[in-house]
């Protein structure tokens, strides 16, 4: 097992990420050039992606495993998502649509685009950890919250959340807010795992790019901790 990429939008033409197969098949090539050998399809979870539920995912998942076996990608899919923190979230997010990694009920992917922490967000967390759920929060560096107060990230720690980081901002410009935000949290051992959090093909060789400053800023062995090792918990492995 290489490197497993644990938020990617590979799924041609459910959300916003690859368009075609062939779009989709590109980005496995690349993924696959740079040593990873697992990714999982982890589309958006919104209140207006009704068809997002665990048995379509898994279906669209193995629908584009054959066509990358077919195609000779060696690269092994696992269904996941993304699930967006909405104010109804405890309402309207059922069972159907409560997707985590593998479809294990053991860890999630959740985001949120915020520029102060809404009122939800901590109700929201408590409930799907009392599922039995890890909760992981996804490119806290990006969020517009975090990067008014970095320290939010204690407050995550008290909550019990796990930090995935994105690759893209470690390879944007020097003193950009979410570069400097991934340094930070990189340097400081914030992070759970890193992912792509790939969408599309013209924006892959800046995420693989990013993986490379990380190796360089914070050594191999790190990396391979983010990229290799922590995520086998997803796997199952």
């Amino acid at each position: 097992m290489g490197r497993i990429d644990v938020h990617s939008h590979l799924l041609p033409g459910v959300d916003d990420g690859c368009d075609s197969l062939q779009e989709s098949i590109a980005c496995a090539k690349m993924l696959v050039a740079v040593g990873y050998t697992h990714s999982f399809c982890t589309p958006h979870v919104v209140p207006n992606t009704p068809m997002q539920t665990n048995d379509l995912i898994q279906t669209w998942v193995a629908a584009l495993q054959e066509k990358f076996n077919a195609a000779g990608v060696p690269l092994t899919l696992m269904p996941g998502g993304e699930i967006n923190l909405w104010p109804k979230l405890i309402d309207e997010l059922g069972p159907d649509r409560l997707m985590s990694y593998r479809c294990r009920g053991e860890y999630c992917l959740v985001d949120i685009w915020t520029d102060r922490l809404p009122e939800f967000f901590e109700p929201s967390i408590k409930w799907l950890q009392a599922k039995g759920l890890k909760v992981i929060l996804a490119h806290p560096e990006r969020m517009r919250a975090v990067q008014l107060d970095p320290d939010l990230v204690d407050y995550f720690d008290d909550l019990g959340l796990l930090l995935q980081g994105n690759l893209q901002p470690l390879s944007e410009l020097p003193g950009k807010i979410t570069r400097m935000m991934a340094e930070r949290f990189l340097t400081e051992g914030r992070y759970f795992m890193l992912g792509s959090d790939l969408h599309k093909l013209d924006t892959l060789p800046a995420r693989m790019a990013g993986l490379q400053f990380a190796i360089d800023l914070v050594g191999k062995d790190e990396v391979n901790k983010l990229t290799v090792e922590n995520p086998k918990v997803l796997v199952g492995a």
